[in-house]
């Protein structure tokens, strides 16, 4: 049995080796191969050299530095399906994975093929729940609820792709992330997707890894200029207002009225966000 596990990296050297270094610690049976194709989005920290030097197995790629998260793993994952793994993992270069953490998604995965194993990451700094799997609080409007639980395995509607492992069945069927986005949402369209199609989405119990939880606030406060609220509106690590509202009419075309409004709310009246929010 293979695992493509794939990567992206920009400019994070010392946090990409450790990844590579913590999934060489994995528990596996040993009948489970690792293959780990990885795409540098043209580092200028030495991260492409550094891994070849301590990694020379890694079937390393190199972008041209606008890639982003998603373009990078789009460009990793279609690397990837050259080899025809029987399994694609998704693993954020800043994640450390916990030594079962594969081997526990395998075993969801041989109770059942047709499902995306998603596995919870704690914020070691703060030990609360970073990124994982959610729940829609409606199914025709946008919006989630983050899900967690120690004991048993969750279905939930979308999730984050720090921990994603997909079958090739359901790759062979809805393909890979979307070319629609150039950094985040990638992830939840995916999930979305797949369910649309029949599979689900199950969660791991307990934490498979730790992660920093480090995107902050998603809209900029009201002491920064209208210029650099407009560019974060339009930023793809920001607010990525075309890619975001396209996301909406696609899922939860509903939600596209005040989806449209709250961020420009964000752009023009920051000041509410800065004073009743205090998070994402």
């Amino acid at each position: 049995m293979t695992i493509a596990v794939l990567l992206t990296t920009y400019n994070r050297r010392q946090k990409t080796l450790s990844c590579l270094d913590n999934l060489k610690q994995q528990e596996l049976t040993e009948d489970v191969r690792l293959r780990v194709f990885l795409t540098d989005d043209n580092s200028a920290d030495g991260t492409s050299e550094a891994v070849i030097a301590a990694y020379p197995e890694t079937e390393l790629f190199h972008g041209n530095g606008k890639l982003f998260w998603a373009g990078g793993m789009r460009n990793t994952w279609r690397q990837a399906m050259k080899h025809d793994p029987d399994y694609y993992l998704l693993l954020n270069d800043d994640t450390l994975l916990h030594d079962r953490a594969i081997a526990t998604l395998l075993d969801m995965a041989a109770h059942d093929n047709s499902s995306i194993c998603i596995g919870s990451t704690c914020d070691d700094e703060s030990g609360e729940l970073s990124y994982g799997g959610s729940k829609l609080i409606s199914p025709k409007y946008w919006g989630g609820e983050k899900v967690f639980s120690e004991t048993d395995t969750e279905e939930v509607d979308f999730a984050n792709a720090n921990i994603m492992l997909v079958p090739k069945a359901i790759v062979k069927r809805i393909g890979i992330l979307s070319d629609r986005f150039t950094h985040s949402l990638a992830d939840y369209d995916y999930c979305l997707k797949a369910r649309k199609n029949g599979f689900t989405i199950k969660l791991a119990p307990g934490f498979l890894g730790s992660c920093i939880d480090d995107h902050g606030n998603n809209w900029k406060s009201a002491n920064t200029t209208l210029k650099e609220r407009i560019q974060y509106l339009k930023s793809p690590k920001g607010l990525a207002y075309s890619e975001y509202l396209w996301f909406i009419k696609e899922h939860f075309p509903l939600s596209y009225p005040s989806a449209f409004v709250k961020l420009w709310m964000k752009t023009f009246f920051p000041f509410i966000w800065d004073r009743y929010k205090t998070h994402n």
